[in-house]
C-alpha cells in the first residue's frame, strides 16, 4: 500500500491510502481531487473522518449472514447505496477499464479529458457517441430494479433510499430509481462549450454527422467529422460546441452534488457497497468514512474489496443475485 500525506489551506493534515497496483497517473489525479475538496471547504470533515478510518484498528471479519442484515435493514430510516461499474456490468456494459479495455488503440483515460477534447473534439465525440449507442441497447438488471423497487416501497413508510452512483449509463434511472446523485455526471447529459447551458438529451444519434460513426475495431479510422457538424447548443441560437456532461480526468466534481453526497452520508442509518471495487477516489472515501461512525455498511461485490474489513457485512457474488433477496420487503414493513 501506498500512503501519502496531504495538508489542506485550513491545516487539516491527512493521509491516504491506495493500494500498490495503483498508477502513479492515477494517485497523482486522486491525490489532486481531494486536495481540491479539502481547499474548497466541500468535505473538510469527510476528509477529517477518513483519516480515522484509515489509522483505526481494523475491524473483525464482516459477516455473510443474511438475516442478521435483513434485521438491520428492517429498522432503517435513512439508507445511502453507493454503486459503482460492477451493478452495470451485470447489463453488459463496457467498463473500459483494466486489460483489453481500449476502444480502436485508446483507453478511457486517453480520450475522457479536456486536453483530449481540445485537440480531437470528433474523436472524442465518436467514443461517447458508440458509449451512448450501446446504452440504448441495454437493461436495468435484478440489481438496478431492486434496489428502485426498495426505494419507492420505503418512500410510503416515511423512509429514504438515495443513490449515489459512480456510473454515468443512467440504468439507476431506467429502473424507477429518483433520488439519485451522480457524481461523475451522465451520458445522457450535454454541456456547452459557449454559455454552459446543460441539458438532457437522449437523441439517437446525438447529430446527424455521428450516425454510423464510433465503431471500436481499433483497425477504425477517425471520422474526422468537422467542429460545426458536432453536436452545438440549441439555447437561444448560441450554437456552441456540445461536450458529454460527465467528469474527465484532471477536472473536479461538482461541488453542490458532493455537499449532498455529504448530506446524505451524515443522516444515514444504513449504508451499502454495491459493484464498487473501493479504489476509485473520493468516492472510496465515502462508506469507511460513515462505517468510522459506527453506521452498518454491507458491501455486495464479486470480491473483496480494500474496504472490506472495515464494514459490517460482505455479500460476495453477482450483485444481480445477492441483492434482491437483501432488499425484498421485510416481515416487520407494514
Amino acid at each position: 500500500m501506498n500512503i501519502y500525506p496531504l495538508t489542506s489551506q485550513r491545516g487539516l493534515r491527512m493521509s491516504a491510502t491506495f493500494p500498490s497496483c495503483y498508477s502513479k497517473q492515477d494517485l497523482q489525479l486522486t491525490l489532486m481531487i481531494v486536495r481540491q475538496f479539502s481547499s474548497r471547504g466541500v468535505t473538510s470533515h469527510l476528509c477529517a473522518r477518513f483519516k480515522e478510518t484509515q489509522t483505526r484498528q481494523v475491524m473483525a471479519r464482516p459477516s455473510s449472514d443474511l438475516a442478521a442484515f435483513r434485521e438491520v435493514f428492517s429498522k432503517a430510516k435513512h439508507v445511502a447505496i453507493l454503486t459503482g461499474a460492477g451493478v452495470s456490468a451485470e447489463s453488459g456494459v463496457p467498463t473500459f477499464r483494466g486489460e483489453g479495455g481500449f476502444w480502436r488503440k485508446w483507453q478511457a483515460q486517453d480520450l475522457a479529458t479536456p486536453g483530449a477534447f481540445s485537440q480531437n473534439p470528433s474523436r472524442v465525440w465518436e467514443f461517447y457517441h458508440y458509449r451512448r449507442e450501446v446504452m440504448l441497447t441495454k437493461s436495468p438488471n435484478s440489481a438496478h430494479v431492486a434496489i428502485a423497487e426498495c426505494e419507492a416501497r420505503l418512500q410510503k413508510q416515511g423512509r429514504r433510499v438515495t443513490v449515489i452512483t459512480q456510473n454515468i449509463d443512467e440504468l439507476h434511472r431506467r429502473a424507477g430509481s429518483t433520488n439519485i446523485l451522480e457524481i461523475h455526471g451522465s451520458l445522457f447529459k450535454t454541456r456547452c462549450m459557449s454559455c454552459g447551458h446543460v441539458g438532457v438529451n437522449h437523441k439517437s444519434p446525438i447529430c446527424a454527422a455521428l450516425e454510423g460513426k464510433g465503431a471500436p475495431d481499433p483497425n477504425t479510422n477517425d471520422a474526422q467529422i468537422p467542429p460545426h457538424d458536432l453536436p452545438r447548443c440549441e439555447q437561444g441560437g448560441c450554437s456552441g460546441l456540445l461536450r458529454p456532461n460527465v467528469v474527465w480526468f484532471g477536472e473536479t466534481l461538482d461541488s453542490d452534488i458532493l455537499t449532498r453526497v455529504e448530506e446524505e452520508l451524515d443522516l444515514c442509518d444504513l449504508c451499502l457497497v454495491v459493484g464498487t471495487s473501493s479504489i476509485v477516489y473520493p468516492a472510496a472515501m465515502f462508506a469507511p468514512q460513515v462505517a468510522a461512525r459506527g453506521i452498518p455498511v454491507a458491501e455486495f461485490n464479486m470480491e473483496e474489496t480494500p474496504a472490506t474489513m472495515r464494514f459490517r457485512f460482505h455479500f460476495q457474488g453477482p450483485c444481480g443475485t445477492t441483492l434482491p433477496p437483501a432488499l425484498a420487503r421485510h416481515n416487520n414493513e407494514p
